[in-house]
């Protein structure tokens, strides 16, 4: 019994032991080679692969075709992953690998008709010119890598086939990027609501009136109403995107520019951080890049050859997003003797109708009809649940209807060291509308908000659902590019980009959904300083700073009202920390916490009683809601106020009560009863979320975090999510934090959230995540002598013989 019983713990060691072993073997046959030697077919010469401490890539080529190859082969040793998804979120094609939760991301991203529009602009790309030769010597290397390399642990863990990246696959996916920048599909609709179905009382709070002179310092209704259920439905699906597809959405930035004069170092410093939903892996990919008359050090996207942001030691730039209005949501009338007919200028047009089918894993495909309008795309048709709920919707979009060479700008802008130069690369980004903020080493700075501009009829106000058959659904053109607000060595001696509205030397007004204009305001009122010299520490404290006047612009008006409410000894002690508090959201402050969720519960009772539900929803998503809640608080006869499920009328007074009561409530259940256990660290944290984390217990094995952070929404240090109920949970922030003085580039300071590897269990795919939660930064190298000294292993590629 005894020699049975040892053998079967023997044999259950083995088998352990075995596990154990196979484990090892699988996970380290995942992990990405950086040391010896691999060959590559098609390049013409060796290349060299330094990595450094943080994993980035200092690739040096004897040609520039060999150097995108070799780029294309380490990014997708990091990142295949995030590729394979960003591809299948922009064609439509996640339910294929992640099931029937996905089926309504996929209709969102088939009713946008990328696949369709990258079809076509690949049909007409030049092949020989330098950006597509560049691109398509990049996908050659991502897919040399794919087809001779075990698949990520991800593709065996969902099933995801191998298929070739191609050019569609890069136009796709840079469709979705302008699509993650487009505010209209959770802006009009709620807009449209407020007007047609409220009125015009409701409106006042909302700031949708164009500011001639810059924010910072220095209609009737329609008798026919839109589908609102496939437009909340369309909404929703906007909503999920981030969450489901680990895709990052581009949320806000921060970006300036300082002249020489006004820093220490008598050259001019570049900073910028632009704001993206947090994921693992993160959005950006870095590498160092050297080959005959070409370097840079590039933050990468996936699929992108050429760099969004980058510098060397003659010039760099960083974005920001612009947030100009480049998508109408127009309303069709249709026949009521033919459904497939909508009125257009006065006659009856038939519907272009298109079938695709969705695959979806482990369910029945789904057959999808598209209709177009001769507005655009018809999105509501793939939310209908019936053809009697409301008028169908279109769309138009600056993105399907330019040429919008990005390909070409991007490729130019990495290669812009003069004014002329990097001006010229911006004119050629159409769609989406982004804030190029440049300077280089001879002394220049400048700012381009890039975006093809569409002219619409005076007059309109195209936050709101447009009518198909009146004026204000034309389009008469684009204004020219000079016309764009912009900027190049201002007298002032420093450019600002934080998103807001932006002021045109034109004087053109330029719709668009602009953040409220208190980050912005903060760093103007620091840049403006003449008495500070900016320094690389100096900027990183401005770029971590976590103090606007925007919570005394919500409070001023209501603390003489919460005053007069709070009566308890406790909650007087935590209404007089409120009186007090400077606005900084640090960890241990808790101020913060009270505001925050106050925020909310005054947002909840005010406004969702009209709203219901659903358009309460899409409104806590909208920057519309950041501009309206000041100008809320301010009126006291707003009609907001009074809660229209009682037969009282409630004033703001009553209002503001029932908000504070729900805020004391709210904390002692989530966070404890003493307002000592409410710092705003423990009730604000950073986790960076896998998309396959879903699954338990997953999220254990591929999550980062969580880590107490500070920072929030509308401060530089803009870590922050929706306006909602404690705890909350980061979305979004600084996608990176760059810091470049050109007295010496190789001094260049930045930071990844996460890591360089995308890839579960490497060493690089979590070592920068502690240092980013506490605001640190690393150096980014740039001269030979740095990169030979922080080299810690060595990739040669080399030309296959075959």
């Amino acid at each position: 019994m005894k020699l049975a019983f040892k053998i079967f713990v023997g044999l259950l060691l083995a088998l352990l032991l075995a596990a154990v072993a196979g484990g090892f073997w699988y996970v380290n046959g995942k992990k990405p080679q950086r040391s010896g030697t691999l060959t590559l077919t098609q390049l013409s010469a060796p290349v060299t692969v330094r990595y450094d401490e943080r994993g980035v890539p200092h690739i040096k080529a004897g040609s520039e075709l060999d150097l995108y190859r070799a780029l294309g082969y380490v990014h997708a040793q990091d990142r295949l992953f995030q590729m394979e998804m960003a591809r299948r979120l922009a064609q439509g094609e996640l339910a294929a690998v992640l099931g029937p939760d996905l089926v309504k991301v996929d209709k969102l991203f088939r009713t946008l008709r990328l696949r369709e529009h990258a079809a076509q602009v690949v049909a007409k790309l030049d092949q020989n010119s330098p950006a597509i030769k560049a691109q398509l010597a990049y996908l050659d290397g991502i897919n040399q890598y794919q087809a001779s390399h075990p698949a990520p642990m991800e593709f065996d863990l969902v099933g995801i086939p191998k298929r070739p990246f191609t050019l569609a696959d890069t136009v796709a996916v840079s469709g979705y990027l302008a699509y993650s920048f487009a505010a209209a599909f959770k802006t009009e609709p709620v807009l449209t609501y407020v007007r047609d179905e409220l009125g015009s009382d409701y409106l006042r709070i909302f700031d949708l009136d164009w500011h001639p002179l810059g924010v910072l310092s220095k209609a009737n209704t329609a008798s026919l109403q839109p589908d609102w259920r496939a437009l909340n439905q369309l909404s929703q699906a906007a909503n999920e995107v981030h969450e489901v597809a680990g895709v990052p959405l581009f949320e806000g930035s921060n970006a300036w520019a300082v002249s020489g004069p006004r820093t220490s170092s008598g050259k001019p410093m570049l900073a910028g951080d632009p704001h993206i939903n947090f994921s693992v892996p993160s959005v950006w990919y870095e590498a160092h890049l050297s080959a005959p008359g070409f370097e840079l050090y590039g933050h990468f996207q996936a699929l992108n050859a050429s760099a969004l942001m980058g510098h060397n030691r003659q010039f760099g730039w960083t974005l920001t997003m612009f947030q100009n209005d480049d998508m109408d949501l127009v309303k069709l009338r249709t026949n009521p003797n033919n459904p497939n007919q909508v009125a257009y200028m006065g006659e009856w047009v038939d519907l272009q109708t298109t079938q695709e089918t969705i695959q979806v894993k482990d369910g029945k495909p789904v057959t999808l009809t598209l209709q177009r309008a001769p507005q655009g795309p018809v999105i509501t048709s793939a939310f209908r649940d019936n053809l009697g709920e409301g008028q169908p919707v279109a769309m138009w979009w600056t993105f399907l209807e330019t040429e919008n060479p990005v390909l070409d700008a991007f490729y130019e802008l990495n290669r812009a060291d003069t004014l002329p130069k990097a001006r010229e690369a911006a004119s050629k980004i159409h769609a989406p509308g982004l804030n190029i903020v440049w300077a280089n080493a001879g002394g220049n700075i400048g700012w381009w908000a890039a975006a093809k501009l569409v002219i619409r009829p005076e007059g309109v106000q195209p936050m709101f659902i447009l009518d198909g058959e009146e004026e204000e659904s034309d389009k008469l053109g684009f204004y020219r590019f000079s016309d764009n607000p912009q900027e190049e060595n201002p007298a002032r001696g420093y450019i600002v980009s934080a998103n807001q509205q932006p002021l045109a030397p034109s004087g053109l007004p330029v719709a668009g959904y602009y953040n409220a204009y208190d980050r912005a305001q903060a760093l103007e009122d620091r840049l403006g300083d003449d008495k500070i010299q900016w320094n690389a520490l100096n900027t990183q404290s401005l770029q971590l700073s976590t103090q606007t006047a925007y919570y005394w612009r919500m409070l001023k008006p209501l603390l003489p009202l919460l005053s007069e409410v709070v009566r308890d000894p406790m909650e007087r002690s935590v209404f007089d920390s409120l009186t007090v508090w400077d606005g900084q959201y640090t960890p241990y402050n808790i101020p913060p916490t009270v505001f925050t969720q106050l925020l909310y519960e005054l947002t909840q009772a005010a406004l969702a009683d009209e709203l219901g539900e659903m358009q309460f929803k899409n409104l806590l998503s909208t920057r519309a809601l950041d501009l309206a809640l000041p100008r809320l608080a301010q009126d006291e006869d707003s009609p907001w106020w009074d809660n229209i499920n009682t037969k009282k009328v409630e004033t703001r007074q009553d209002i503001v009560r029932i908000a504070w009561r729900a805020t004391v409530a709210h904390l002692k259940a989530t966070l404890g009863d003493s307002p000592n256990d409410w710092g705003w660290g423990g009730a604000h944290t950073l986790t960076h979320k896998h998309p396959l984390a879903v699954q338990q217990p997953l999220s254990w094995l591929l999550n980062v975090g969580p880590f107490e952070v500070g920072g929030a929404r509308e401060v530089p240090n803009n870590l922050s999510q929706a306006i909602s109920p404690a705890p909350w949970q980061v979305v979004y922030g600084p996608s990176t934090r760059r810091i470049i003085d050109f007295a010496d580039p190789g001094q260049a300071r930045g930071i990844n959230p996460v890591g360089q590897s995308g890839v579960p269990f490497d060493k690089h795919y979590q070592d920068q995540a502690a240092a980013y939660a506490v605001g640190g930064y690393m150096r980014e190298y740039l001269n030979e002598t740095d990169v030979a000294i922080n080299t810690r292993s060595t990739l040669s590629l080399q030309p296959s013989r075959r």
